[in-house]
Protein backbone atom coordinates (compact mmCIF):
# COMPACT_ATOMS: atom_id res chain seq x y z
CA UNK A 1 0.00 0.00 0.00
CA UNK A 2 2.67 2.53 1.04
CA UNK A 3 4.91 1.77 -1.95
CA UNK A 4 1.96 2.43 -4.28
CA UNK A 5 1.07 5.60 -2.37
CA UNK A 6 4.57 7.09 -2.73
CA UNK A 7 4.80 5.99 -6.35
CA UNK A 8 1.70 8.10 -7.02
CA UNK A 9 2.61 10.98 -4.65
CA UNK A 10 6.39 11.19 -4.71
CA UNK A 11 6.99 14.82 -3.73
CA UNK A 12 3.74 16.61 -4.41
CA UNK A 13 1.34 15.37 -1.72
CA UNK A 14 2.70 16.61 1.62
CA UNK A 15 3.96 20.14 2.20
CA UNK A 16 7.36 20.70 3.78
CA UNK A 17 6.93 21.19 7.52
CA UNK A 18 8.30 24.70 7.94
CA UNK A 19 6.27 25.02 11.17
CA UNK A 20 8.76 22.76 12.96
CA UNK A 21 10.80 25.64 14.35
CA UNK A 22 7.72 27.24 15.90
CA UNK A 23 6.21 24.07 17.39
CA UNK A 24 9.40 22.16 18.23
CA UNK A 25 12.25 24.64 18.87
CA UNK A 26 14.13 21.80 20.62
CA UNK A 27 15.15 20.62 17.17
CA UNK A 28 17.29 23.70 16.66
CA UNK A 29 19.11 23.78 19.97
CA UNK A 30 20.80 21.02 21.98
CA UNK A 31 18.82 19.06 24.52
CA UNK A 32 20.60 20.90 27.34
CA UNK A 33 19.58 24.26 25.89
CA UNK A 34 23.00 25.78 25.14
CA UNK A 35 24.12 26.52 21.56
CA UNK A 36 23.21 25.04 18.17
CA UNK A 37 25.61 22.15 18.72
CA UNK A 38 25.64 19.83 21.73
CA UNK A 39 27.44 21.09 24.79
CA UNK A 40 29.95 18.21 24.64
CA UNK A 41 30.87 19.15 21.07
CA UNK A 42 29.07 16.20 19.51
CA UNK A 43 26.94 16.53 16.41
CA UNK A 44 23.22 16.73 17.10
CA UNK A 45 21.51 13.58 15.85
CA UNK A 46 17.83 13.42 14.88
CA UNK A 47 15.86 10.31 13.93
CA UNK A 48 12.72 10.90 11.89
CA UNK A 49 10.34 7.95 12.16
CA UNK A 50 8.14 7.66 9.07
CA UNK A 51 10.09 10.07 6.87
CA UNK A 52 7.81 9.83 3.83
CA UNK A 53 9.18 12.01 1.05
CA UNK A 54 11.51 13.93 3.38
CA UNK A 55 9.17 16.79 4.25
CA UNK A 56 10.66 17.01 7.74
CA UNK A 57 14.27 15.92 7.10
CA UNK A 58 15.08 18.43 4.37
CA UNK A 59 13.60 21.52 6.09
CA UNK A 60 15.58 20.53 9.21
CA UNK A 61 18.85 20.31 7.30
CA UNK A 62 18.15 23.52 5.41
CA UNK A 63 17.73 25.32 8.74
CA UNK A 64 20.71 23.65 10.47
CA UNK A 65 23.15 21.86 8.11
CA UNK A 66 25.36 20.92 11.06
CA UNK A 67 22.94 18.27 12.37
CA UNK A 68 22.71 14.66 11.17
CA UNK A 69 19.30 13.20 10.33
CA UNK A 70 18.38 9.52 10.15
CA UNK A 71 15.26 9.25 7.98
CA UNK A 72 13.47 5.89 8.07
CA UNK A 73 10.25 4.68 6.51
CA UNK A 74 8.39 1.39 6.13
CA UNK A 75 8.09 2.06 2.38
CA UNK A 76 11.13 1.37 0.19
CA UNK A 77 9.60 3.67 -2.42
CA UNK A 78 9.51 6.56 0.09
CA UNK A 79 13.17 5.94 0.93
CA UNK A 80 14.05 6.07 -2.77
CA UNK A 81 12.16 9.36 -3.10
CA UNK A 82 14.28 10.79 -0.27
CA UNK A 83 17.53 9.48 -1.75
CA UNK A 84 16.68 10.89 -5.19
CA UNK A 85 16.05 14.37 -3.79
CA UNK A 86 18.81 16.77 -4.98
CA UNK A 87 19.29 17.89 -1.35
CA UNK A 88 20.11 14.36 -0.15
CA UNK A 89 23.70 14.05 1.06
CA UNK A 90 24.87 11.09 3.16
CA UNK A 91 27.28 13.30 5.09
CA UNK A 92 24.14 14.93 6.55
CA UNK A 93 21.41 12.34 6.20
CA UNK A 94 20.96 8.58 5.96
CA UNK A 95 17.64 7.19 4.77
CA UNK A 96 16.72 3.52 5.09
CA UNK A 97 13.80 1.11 5.27
CA UNK A 98 12.68 0.27 8.80
CA UNK A 99 9.51 -1.01 10.43
CA UNK A 100 9.39 0.76 13.79
CA UNK A 101 6.86 -1.81 15.08
CA UNK A 102 9.21 -4.77 14.46
CA UNK A 103 10.65 -6.85 17.28
CA UNK A 104 14.18 -6.58 15.88
CA UNK A 105 14.89 -3.55 18.07
CA UNK A 106 17.20 -0.69 17.13
CA UNK A 107 17.92 -0.52 13.37
CA UNK A 108 21.51 -1.52 12.48
CA UNK A 109 22.07 1.89 10.87
CA UNK A 110 21.80 3.61 14.28
CA UNK A 111 24.04 2.89 17.28
CA UNK A 112 21.84 2.18 20.33
CA UNK A 113 21.45 5.11 22.71
CA UNK A 114 22.96 7.60 20.27
CA UNK A 115 20.02 9.78 19.15
CA UNK A 116 19.32 13.21 20.67
CA UNK A 117 15.78 13.66 19.34
CA UNK A 118 13.21 11.37 17.71
CA UNK A 119 10.55 13.02 15.55
CA UNK A 120 7.21 11.22 15.22
CA UNK A 121 4.86 13.13 12.94
CA UNK A 122 1.82 10.87 12.58
CA UNK A 123 3.70 7.72 13.70
CA UNK A 124 4.77 6.85 17.24
CA UNK A 125 6.20 3.41 18.10
CA UNK A 126 9.13 1.52 19.69
CA UNK A 127 11.61 4.38 20.17
CA UNK A 128 12.72 4.11 23.78
CA UNK A 129 15.92 2.15 23.09
CA UNK A 130 16.95 4.43 20.22
CA UNK A 131 17.13 7.62 22.30
CA UNK A 132 20.04 8.65 24.49
CA UNK A 133 19.31 9.02 28.22
CA UNK A 134 17.85 12.51 28.39
CA UNK A 135 16.90 12.40 24.69
CA UNK A 136 13.56 13.79 23.57
CA UNK A 137 10.73 12.45 21.43
CA UNK A 138 8.66 15.08 19.61
CA UNK A 139 5.22 13.75 18.77
CA UNK A 140 2.35 15.10 16.67
CA UNK A 141 -0.67 13.24 15.32
CA UNK A 142 -4.37 13.75 14.65
CA UNK A 143 -6.67 14.12 17.65
CA UNK A 144 -10.14 12.79 18.35
CA UNK A 145 -12.95 14.67 16.55
CA UNK A 146 -10.65 16.29 14.01
CA UNK A 147 -12.49 17.60 10.95
CA UNK A 148 -11.33 14.58 8.93
CA UNK A 149 -12.94 12.15 11.39
CA UNK A 150 -16.25 13.99 11.29
CA UNK A 151 -16.26 13.88 7.49
CA UNK A 152 -15.46 10.19 7.05
CA UNK A 153 -18.10 8.36 5.02
CA UNK A 154 -19.63 5.00 5.85
CA UNK A 155 -17.33 2.05 5.38
CA UNK A 156 -14.19 3.91 6.51
CA UNK A 157 -14.23 2.75 10.14
CA UNK A 158 -11.87 -0.19 10.77
CA UNK A 159 -12.01 -0.16 14.58
CA UNK A 160 -12.76 2.32 17.37
CA UNK A 161 -11.43 5.70 16.15
CA UNK A 162 -9.30 3.88 13.53
CA UNK A 163 -10.14 4.81 9.94
CA UNK A 164 -9.06 4.23 6.36
CA UNK A 165 -8.73 7.51 4.46
CA UNK A 166 -9.44 8.22 0.81
CA UNK A 167 -5.78 7.71 -0.08
CA UNK A 168 -5.91 4.27 1.67
CA UNK A 169 -3.74 5.61 4.49
CA UNK A 170 -4.99 4.17 7.79
CA UNK A 171 -5.06 6.51 10.77
CA UNK A 172 -5.83 6.38 14.49
CA UNK A 173 -7.24 9.47 16.18
CA UNK A 174 -5.81 9.92 19.68
CA UNK A 175 -6.95 11.39 22.97
CA UNK A 176 -4.64 13.15 25.43
CA UNK A 177 -4.96 10.20 27.82
CA UNK A 178 -3.99 7.67 25.12
CA UNK A 179 -0.89 9.65 24.20
CA UNK A 180 0.10 9.79 27.87
CA UNK A 181 -0.34 6.02 28.18
CA UNK A 182 1.76 5.40 25.09
CA UNK A 183 4.65 7.44 26.48
CA UNK A 184 4.25 6.16 30.05
CA UNK A 185 7.95 5.21 30.30
CA UNK A 186 8.99 8.78 29.47
CA UNK A 187 9.01 11.99 31.46
CA UNK A 188 6.28 14.26 30.10
CA UNK A 189 7.41 17.75 29.05
CA UNK A 190 4.27 18.53 27.05
CA UNK A 191 1.06 16.67 26.23
CA UNK A 192 -1.57 19.00 24.80
CA UNK A 193 -4.56 19.14 22.48
CA UNK A 194 -3.98 21.65 19.68
CA UNK A 195 -7.36 22.86 18.37
CA UNK A 196 -7.36 25.36 15.54
CA UNK A 197 -9.88 27.01 13.28
CA UNK A 198 -8.47 27.34 9.76
CA UNK A 199 -10.33 29.43 7.21
CA UNK A 200 -10.10 29.05 3.45
CA UNK A 201 -11.23 32.54 2.49
CA UNK A 202 -11.33 31.92 -1.27
CA UNK A 203 -13.75 28.98 -0.80
CA UNK A 204 -15.37 30.41 2.36
CA UNK A 205 -14.78 27.17 4.25
CA UNK A 206 -14.07 26.83 7.97
CA UNK A 207 -11.97 23.83 9.01
CA UNK A 208 -11.89 22.73 12.64
CA UNK A 209 -8.63 20.81 13.11
CA UNK A 210 -7.48 18.85 16.14
CA UNK A 211 -3.95 17.60 16.72
CA UNK A 212 -2.26 15.93 19.66
CA UNK A 213 1.19 17.34 20.37
CA UNK A 214 3.70 16.11 22.91
CA UNK A 215 7.32 16.28 24.03
CA UNK A 216 8.63 13.36 26.06
CA UNK A 217 12.08 12.81 27.59
CA UNK A 218 13.81 9.51 28.23
CA UNK A 219 14.91 9.51 31.89
CA UNK A 220 18.51 10.63 32.29
CA UNK A 221 19.33 7.74 34.63
CA UNK A 222 18.39 5.07 32.09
Amino acid sequence: MWDKFYSNHSQNFFMDRHWLKQEFPELFKPVDGSSSSNADGSRKTVFEIGCGAGNTAFPLLAEDPSMFVYAADFSSTAVEVVKNNPAYNETQCKSFVYDITSKSGVPPEIPPGSVDICVCIFLPENIYNILKPGGICLFRDYGRYDMAQLRFKKGRLLDDNFYIRGDWNAGLLFTQEEVGQFFARFETIQNVVDRRLLVNRSRQIKMYRVWMQGKFRKPINE
